[in-house]
């Protein structure tokens, strides 16, 4: 082999080892992006998983019906157990429901309602009371309840809704009173 042969065979093998470096570090970055593709996958696969799991455990708890106000809670458990959880595809109300179903299955009673509660407070009153006011009694008389002033409006709207309650606007205060037995829905103030 003379040395120009061999000179061109090298060059050759210098191109071809270039042009190879430069194709394995292309690999190497397109690699690398669908591996950082792969992670993100993984964990948004990992995270609806997840998610799948805890819908599952509140799934297959049975829903629980609203209680009538004069129905016992154990007539309550009973009924629950006719119930099937693809009536109620709400996770908070399973959650609760399910909650309070184990609660009657124990025999441990129920803490009562926020709007019983907030009844009650109106019931001791003839004149219109703030939702503040209301809020304010409810801690006083139930400290290991805490609801927000958001919840508690909340709850006095959905009384209001329900025809347990009369709501009644001065200016910019809303206020509320108990509606008594026997009093017309028709004279709703709003």
């Amino acid at each position: 082999m003379t040395s120009e042969s061999a000179a061109t065979l090298r060059s050759r093998y210098v191109a071809q080892a270039a042009s190879d470096l430069e194709e394995n570090r292309r690999l190497q970055q397109e690699l690398a992006k669908r591996i950082s593709v792969l992670k993100q996958e993984e964990a948004l696969l990992s995270d609806i998983l997840s998610l799948a799991e805890r819908y599952e455990d509140i799934a297959e708890t049975p829903p629980q019906p609203e209680q009538l106000p004069d129905e016992p809670v154990v007539a309550k458990a009973k009924k629950t157990t006719t119930t099937t959880a693809a009536q109620d595809s709400t996770p908070a109300k399973s959650a609760r429901a399910g909650k309070a179903a184990k609660a009657a299955a124990k025999g441990t009673p129920q803490p009562p309602l926020l709007g019983d509660l907030l009844a009650d407070v109106l019931a001791q009153y003839e004149e219109p009371r703030l939702a503040k006011e209301l809020r304010d009694e409810l801690l006083e008389k139930h400290p290991d309840r805490s609801p927000t002033p958001q919840v508690v409006r909340n709850t006095l709207e959905s009384l209001v809704a329900k025809g347990r309650i009369r709501r009644h606007k001065q200016q910019r205060s809303v206020m509320y009173t108990l509606v008594k037995p026997g009093e017309a829905d028709s004279d709703s103030s709003d």
